[in-house]
């Protein structure tokens, strides 16, 4: 039996799973937290445990949500799930954030467009065919109305994440689903994590950093 902690922080949803064979045993997550991950992540870790009635040494794997997404949230997971890897004595496992957001879509055709808030009119998003596959790497992209025309002119296009709130006002194609309210959960983690887990597809704990995409720029301070 492998049983595997699914850590997803990147964005004001944080969320904790734990899944055995792939399968979640038991979800614990909080949609509000306005990136107060600091606060909540470790307490859900432990319920997560507790309510599975399992030992932290029965833990096979941590696996992570890697990014894009809020730098803080995801150095708060990726510190946490090092910290557990190191304590256990267990591998780690890194998964990509606009995978398990895509997999939360089942279409029978068309295209899937991952896609989360990057401030003002810019997402970070990636393109996945009907059955997850990417099919175009993952981009820090300025909207416009033009955006993904080429995709939009040739079939349905089913847009998920916290980027779809923007994108739904500036492209009004036909073609164009927009799924609302959906942001990356530990749920969909399970398997993804589970696949490269099977296949020993782990990272370096001492050198794994989070894939933000773009540099992070702090705000100055009003005087």
């Amino acid at each position: 039996m492998s049983y595997i902690l699914n850590i997803e922080t990147a964005t004001t949803n944080c969320s904790v799973s734990l899944s055995k064979e792939g399968e979640i045993l038991v979800l614990k997550e909080d949609y509000n937290t306005n990136y107060s991950h600091a606060e909540s992540l470790h307490m859900f870790i432990e319920e997560v445990i507790i309510a599975s009635k399992t030992k932290p040494s029965q833990i096979d794997a941590i696996a992570v949500s890697k990014g894009p997404g809020s730098y803080t949230g995801l150095r708060i997971g990726v510190s946490a799930a090092k910290g557990l890897c190191y304590a256990l004595n267990k591998p780690l496992i890194s998964v990509a954030t606009l995978q398990s957001l895509a997999n939360q879509v089942t279409i029978n055709d068309g295209i899937i467009v991952a896609m989360l808030d990057a401030r003002r009119l810019e997402v970070y998003s990636a393109i996945f065919d009907k059955n997850h596959n990417k099919i175009r790497e993952t981009k820090a992209q300025i909207l416009d109305e033009n955006s993904f025309k080429d995709y939009l002119e040739k079939g349905k296009v089913y847009f998920i994440g916290d980027g779809v709130e923007k994108t739904k006002t500036l492209i009004k194609h036909s073609n164009a689903i927009y799924i609302e309210d959906k942001l990356p959960s530990a749920k969909e983690m399970s398997k993804l994590s589970y696949d490269k887990y099977k296949k020993n597809d782990i990272e370096d704990v001492a050198y794994f950093e989070p894939y933000y995409l773009k540099d992070f720029i702090g705000l100055k301070q009003k005087s």
